[in-house]
């Protein structure tokens, strides 16, 4: 079974060196398949170094980071420590910053983070662990950064730093302007820094607009560095970090000036990288169907023609020369891409009946097709697939959505509240939920905490009926919309618990229930929070354990984007035209999700509205195809097959 982190290719060179793969890049830089693999390796990096320092009767002195890039090496240290005895009795940390002002207790706070995932778990002697301290008074905060500065130099300086990444370019709260000299001070966090983190402290209104941080000249002293970034959301500041010049405007560049700093990335942090994302210009490329295609649809768009209108001196002055060479010439080059193009787009999703088939992304036969819509949250599947939706159901096909969490901490406080109240007004004493009760939580509720069963509850069944409600307006009758609760999500906070077997065998229960010839799922793995990964990688695990089901011998995996990401051109397998009423219907639908309107909890770097961000994406997908002398549509919802 694949991870859903490995669905990039790699990129394969003819006899290229290793400097020549990455001559554009100024920091060394190690590319895994998965975070996961890669947090092995830096906890393994860091369990070697303790362990070195133990044998000498040496102190090991660490600076650790908090987010989410961090996660899965205390994980792996956790593990070392009780299944392989790790001992950190000679560690002492000094952590990057913390919110300013929090108190420890808060479990929004860096001192709650990192004992909930490290040190609770660890034998390292509490008076070893250093913290910046949100509490401290704005007037002893000045001297408490300074005597910070003089405990890591007492403590002999660090021997590892473990850094993340912020979307600014930020490395601890080091926002952009932050000089090369500082130290550990208090900073004003930048605007992008808070959105990223409103989604944890349920809006950004409740962000702390200060933080204490180590300084840039506190990380470049130390003895070696480790920057982890996991995601396509980081790639950008990845390329600009890796390939820039040095600038206080992206502090993480000062690290290329370190003799022994070292990104440790996955694929999809990667893919922004010249050798990753137009190889090309780097050295000769192994052509395959796949880079072909990427090639020619970067030259379009670069030259700013179609494809048929592509000459040899554009391939021969943009590093394809040695493409034009093996294919012989622009004119064969081009009308093989432009099939290929072509053979993706089609108004029948689930195949055309009674039609040659040999170019079309989908099978005509069976022609009805039995067919599972995964919908991580209970909006996904219009957002994403509205159209396409549609047509399925108009087309005969037996169409199943499948939505896999309740979606319930993305209702806020106030969308509760009023259907409480409504409830309570209408309903009385007798009903399932006690209104009353879920009122008087809410109006007492406190920052940070945990909604009670009942608010959950309600929160859910707000989801659930709004999710009726736009299945119903797409043409789905009822008894076809299927709610798993999938029991990781089910924390009641933004953490979730990993995906578990539970969550696996109630996925296989209904793919083996409905026995689909077709299964849509979101590959769209750039949700702020993960949810999207686990429901990917809990299909992805059902569908292996039924491989053997003859049934699964005749159904096909599509990946569906849209809410964050579109699939690039060169991805695309199949492309579902939308016509103006289509476009208006998805509209329409993702309305009825009410809850989710005007406030997006969970909206990333994209502050649109899911309806708006996703129409935009449409359209400029066929503005692509347009451009490329394709037909012109008005919108195009796009889908990439997924061996699994």
């Amino acid at each position: 079974m694949k991870s859903a982190l490995e669905i990039k290719p790699d990129i394969s060179y003819k006899s290229a060196g290793k400097f020549e793969e990455t001559r554009f890049e100024k920091i060394h830089n190690e590319i895994f398949k998965s975070s996961a693999e890669a947090s092995i390796i830096v906890a393994q990096e860091i369990a070697q170094l303790i362990r070195s320092k133990q044998e000498k009767g040496k102190s090991c002195v660490l600076g650790l980071a908090t987010g989410s890039s961090p996660v899965k090496v205390y994980e792996e240290l956790v593990r070392m420590h009780k299944e392989e005895g790790l001992s950190f009795s000679n560690v002492i940390t000094f952590n990057l910053d913390e919110y300013y002002p929090m108190s420890k207790e808060n479990n929004q706070s860096y001192h709650y983070f990192m004992h909930q995932h490290l040190f609770n778990h660890i034998d390292i002697n509490p008076d070893n662990v250093n913290i910046p301290d949100g509490t401290v008074s704005i007037d002893e905060l000045n001297q408490y950064c300074i005597d910070y500065e003089m405990n890591i130099k007492q403590a002999g300086g660090l021997d590892f730093q473990l850094l993340g990444i912020g979307r600014t370019g930020h490395v601890g709260f080091n926002e952009p302007g932050s000089h090369i000299n500082s130290g550990t001070r208090i900073i004003t966090l930048d605007h992008i820094t808070r959105v990223d983190a409103s989604s944890d402290f349920n809006g950004i209104d409740n962000v702390p607009k200060r933080a204490i941080t180590m300084g840039v000249s506190t990380i470049m002293r130390s003895k070696r560095i480790v920057l982890m970034a996991w995601g396509q959301n980081k790639a950008d500041i990845i390329k600009r970090t890796v390939q820039g010049d040095i600038s206080s405007e992206v502090p993480a560049t000062f690290l290329q000036n370190h003799p022994n700093a070292t990104f440790v990335l996955d694929q999809s942090a990667a893919v922004e990288l010249t050798r990753f994302k137009t190889p090309w210009l780097v050295g000769e490329c192994i052509w395959t169907q796949e880079l072909k295609s990427k090639a020619i649809v970067w030259l379009c768009q670069k030259t700013k023609q179609s494809i048929l209108k592509l000459t040899d001196r554009d391939y021969n002055n943009n590093g394809m020369s040695d493409l034009l060479a093996q294919e012989g010439s622009a004119y064969d080059l081009n009308i093989n891409m432009f099939n290929v193009l072509q053979h993706t787009i089609t108004g029948w999703p689930g195949g055309k009946p009674n039609t040659d088939d040999s170019h079309r992304p989908e099978r005509a036969n069976p022609a009805k097709k039995r067919v599972i819509l995964f919908s991580p949250h209970p909006d996904d599947d219009v957002i994403s697939m509205g159209g396409t939706f549609s047509k399925l159901i108009k087309q005969g096909h037996d169409v199943h959505v499948v939505y896999q969490t309740s979606g319930n901490i993305a209702v806020t406080d106030d969308e509760a509240l009023k259907f409480a109240e409504v409830g309570s007004d209408f309903i009385g004493a007798g009903a399932d939920i006690d209104f009353k009760s879920v009122i008087k939580f809410l109006n007492n509720k406190s920052q940070n905490q945990i909604d009670s069963l009942e608010v959950r509850k309600l929160k859910g069944l707000i989801r659930r009926r709004e999710s009726y409600a736009a299945t119903r307006y797409i043409g789905l009758k009822d008894e076809n919309t299927h709610f798993l609760d999938l029991p990781f999500y089910e924390t009641g906070q933004v953490k979730k618990n990993p995906l578990g077997p539970e969550d696996i065998a109630i996925v296989k229960d209904i793919i083996a229930k409905i026995k689909p010839h077709q299964v849509f799922a979101a590959g769209d793995l750039a949700d702020p929070h993960g949810t999207h990964e686990v429901c990917l990688n809990a299909i992805f695990a059902a569908m292996a354990a039924l491989k053997s089901e003859k049934y699964m011998d005749d159904c096909w995996l599509w990946l569906y984007r849209g809410a964050w990401h579109e699939w690039d051109i060169h991805e695309i397998d199949m492309a579902v035209p939308l016509s103006p009423s289509e476009v208006l219907l998805k509209r329409h639908a993702i309305l009825y999700h009410q809850s989710q309107k005007d406030r997006v909890m969970f909206q990333g770097n994209d502050s649109r509205e899911f309806w708006v961000r996703a129409e935009d994406r449409n359209k400029n997908t066929a503005i692509l195809y347009d451009d490329l002398g394709l037909a012109e549509y008005e919108a195009i919802e796009a889908f990439k097959r997924f061996d699994y």
